[in-house]
């Protein structure tokens, strides 16, 4: 709280040149005049009379206490009247407070102006017994108010100037990396690259870097990139991988660019435009991967071939690979076993269940043909080999010829890829989703790829997935235009195999 007699000047950000009266009961007692100021954010000055000029303090705040130019220094000095009577006047202290500060604005005793950080008040013993002139209060209150809107109207120019210099170094770093793949560390090895807990290879190993795999780059310590990478952070060896400009480069090869669907159903078009033919329709929350950025569109990969979607219904991203724990690791191979050993036990159970219908069926002499009443329009190649996978391969293919239809799981009067590959499964007891993106993530990953897939794998493509039969083929619900066919399995890019079983 302020001492009853005192007044206040209140100090804002902004140098402005200030001359302030100090009166009592309406009789003018003293006046000094303060120029040349620096600013000061936020403090005040609180004079009383009665105190010799020596005692004036000045109290910077800690977070303001660095120092101002020499050039820029301010004084205070007095002046002297040639015919106005006057009486001596002592500043009892001189506060920097923010207990003053008026935010409503200037009240009878405050005056906003600015200060220095640093005052030179020069010599003080001569200012205690200096007359001082007497000044319009009201005059001087209004004047400083005006300076301190022109002030602030010349800072929020030079603000706004800053950030549109800000704006516009940003907007030419995004230009040349928009994905900011300069900050990730990307390995490049045959198999992985250990990630440690300390700088060395004497450091425990935390988790596993694989081969294209990404990590964000946190800091450089002795030829070692220390990283975060999924749920691990901790040390590779920079030998082993590739960041700044390179990564930028390699990111585009290794990283996958999405568009996922946000809409119920989006139509896939030939050209960039509403007016143009759609090709295929593809449900919410599926992926397409991306092969061009237009302006308003995208083009991406589909069953049907390269087309177009509005941008306004898909969310882009890049998809990497990142690191895995060894906890994580130990997790996912685990439950990977499990899941693979209840499938299989479901599948043994459906396929003697089977059998115990055909037998039935046999002794009664009833035949069905509905599974394969088209198989004869279309070549299904001989699948050898035995075990649950191959069982499933062959029992997809009896449905060759049936129809595509959007949405549909039936294997017989229609059905989309995922539906078919759901269908299929279905019948050896295994429960997988209707979504060929959620499909990427069922069973377990196929080292190798293609290259290593098996009769029954999953193959999983943008926007579609399909079952591997062997011999380079695949068996799927491709289109409305064909069905369900039997196709050459790398017709597209693949991005993962699942095995089931």
């Amino acid at each position: 709280m302020r001492k009853k007699g005192t007044r206040a000047i209140m100090l804002s950000a902004t140098a402005v040149m200030l001359a302030a009266a100090l009166t009592d009961g309406g009789n003018a007692k003293a006046a000094v005049s303060v120029t040349s100021v620096l600013p000061a954010s936020g403090a005040a000055l609180i004079l009383e009379e009665g105190a010799p000029i020596s005692d004036v303090i000045i109290e910077i705040p800690e977070d303001e206490t660095e120092e101002a130019p020499a050039d820029l220094m301010s004084a205070v000095t007095p002046t002297r009247p040639e015919a106005v009577p006057t009486e001596d006047f002592d500043l009892e202290k001189m506060l920097i407070s923010d207990n003053d500060v008026d935010s409503e604005g200037l009240s009878d005793n405050d005056i906003s102006v600015s200060l220095a950080d640093v005052v030179t008040l020069g010599d003080t013993e001569a200012l205690a017994n200096e007359p001082v002139e007497i000044v319009d209060e009201e005059a001087l209150r209004e004047e400083a108010a005006e300076t301190v809107t022109d002030a602030a109207a010349m800072g929020a120019g030079a603000a706004r100037a800053h950030r549109a210099a800000d704006e516009a170094a940003e907007a030419e770093r995004l230009a040349k990396d928009p994905e900011n793949f300069s900050n990730l560390v990307i390995a490049r090895v045959n198999s992985c690259v250990n990630v440690r807990d300390i700088p060395s290879t004497d450091g425990e190993v935390l988790g596993k870097l694989y081969d294209k795999s990404v990590g964000t780059f946190i800091e450089e310590q002795d030829g070692w990139y220390k990283i975060s990478s999924g749920s691990v952070t901790g040390y590779v060896s920079a030998e082993y991988c590739v960041t700044g400009e390179e990564a930028i480069e390699l990111a585009k090869q290794v990283g996958t660019r999405l568009a996922v669907v946000n809409t119920t159903t989006l139509k896939v078009r030939k050209e960039p435009s509403t007016e143009a033919s759609v090709l295929m329709l593809v449900p919410i929350e599926e992926d397409l991967v991306v092969r061009e950025e237009l302006d308003g569109w995208v083009k991406v990969t589909c069953e049907e071939g390269e087309g177009y979607v509005s941008a306004e219904y898909v969310d882009l991203h890049t998809e990497f690979v990142k690191a895995e724990s060894k906890a994580e690791e130990e997790a996912r191979l685990k439950k990977e076993e499990e899941e693979r050993k209840r499938a299989r036990e479901a599948a043994e159970r459906a396929v003697a269940q089977r059998n115990r219908t055909a037998n039935n069926n046999n002794n009664t002499t009833t035949t069905t043909t509905s599974t394969t009443r088209r198989a004869d329009l279309y070549v299904v190649p001989e699948i050898s080999g035995s075990g649950l996978g191959t069982d499933v391969a062959k029992y997809a293919c009896q449905f060759v010829g049936n129809p595509y239809v959007y949405g549909g799981s039936s294997l017989t009067n229609g059905t989309d890829c995922s539906g078919f590959v759901m269908s299929v499964y279905s019948a050896f007891g295994v429960s997988l989703p209707h979504s060929s993106r959620a499909d990427r993530n069922v069973g377990a990953a196929v080292e190798g790829g293609l290259a290593n897939a098996q009769p029954g794998d999953l193959v999983c493509y943008s926007g579609h997935v399909a079952l591997y039969i062997g011999n380079g083929k695949i068996v799927h619900a491709s289109s409305p235009k064909v069905g369900i066919v039997i196709s050459t399995a790398n017709y597209n890019n693949v991005l993962a195999v699942r095995r089931i079983f």
